[in-house]
């Protein structure tokens, strides 16, 4: 889907709607700031502690695209193997469909037990938590092509890897690019729950660990802040991804055709 610079402002002034309204009532009810920070002090506290903020931002980002990468590449890899074998995907997709549904809060602590490197288990935390989407939208998009391309597939004698690369990835490649606008955002949550779990210090800490040490510092202010970070990355990789989407389909698929 493609957006208008028109469409783009509603949500803009929609946005500083509530921040004025946020300020507003901050201000006029006298709200202590370690309750509820005011929209001005939380930037306030974005310049102060850029540096702080900016690189725990990096490093959660950094967790979330390597984990973003690792479930496209697993779950692609996954996907490619059920629509080659409907035996192995019903033996198989049922502990996929258990991987989406058990709590990553529960997988958390005994991954980072298992896996020493710090970095390596918040990766794997993140990649389970987005993985489900990438196989689901991935196996569903391969099994969608039209039977009546498939019978002229199947009448040229065509092999499976041709089949597979000349109709079957074409015919996914929409419902691909819809899984991984979902996974971008789990991936982030993926990372940021993991950091609460893992909770440990250092330079190479996240934003989740900076709103743990806010909390116990009653650091309202640099807490929202990370939050706010937080919420500005989830929007950016959304944003990213639909871009590639766009760049992928927008020249032959119905679905990113411009509408006027």
């Amino acid at each position: 889907m493609t957006w208008s610079r028109r469409q783009l402002l509603w949500p803009a002034a929609v946005a500083l709607a509530l921040l004025a309204l946020w300020q507003g009532l901050v201000v006029a009810l006298d709200v202590p700031v370690f309750l509820v920070p005011s929209p001005l002090r939380v930037a306030q506290t974005l310049v102060a502690d850029a540096a702080l903020l900016g690189g725990a931002l990096l490093n959660t980002l950094r967790v979330t695209l390597l984990a973003l990468a690792c479930a496209t590449v697993l779950g692609v890899a996954i996907a490619f193997a059920f629509v080659q074998s409907r035996t192995l995907e019903a033996a198989l997709f049922p502990y996929a469909v258990l991987l989406q549904v058990t709590p990553i809060v529960a997988i958390a602590p005994l991954v980072i037990i298992w896996v020493k490197d710090a970095t390596a288990s918040l990766v794997i935390c993140a990649t389970l938590v987005a993985l489900f989407p990438i196989i689901a939208n991935t196996t569903l998009g391969l099994r969608s092509v039209d039977p009546g391309l498939l019978a002229y597939f199947r009448l040229q004698r065509a092999t499976r890897l041709q089949t597979l690369l000349r109709l079957r990835i074409p015919s996914a490649l929409p419902y691909f690019f819809g899984g991984l606008r979902i996974s971008s955002g789990l991936a982030l949550i993926g990372a940021v729950v993991a950091e609460f779990v893992a909770g440990t210090g250092g330079s190479g800490t996240g934003l989740a660990y900076q709103i743990l040490q806010s909390g116990y510092q009653l650091n309202i202010p640099r807490m929202f802040a990370a939050l706010a970070l937080i919420a500005l990355a989830g929007v950016l990789l959304f944003a990213l991804m639909a871009g590639l989407t766009r760049w992928a389909l927008g020249g032959w698929h119905e679905s990113e055709a411009r509408h006027e």
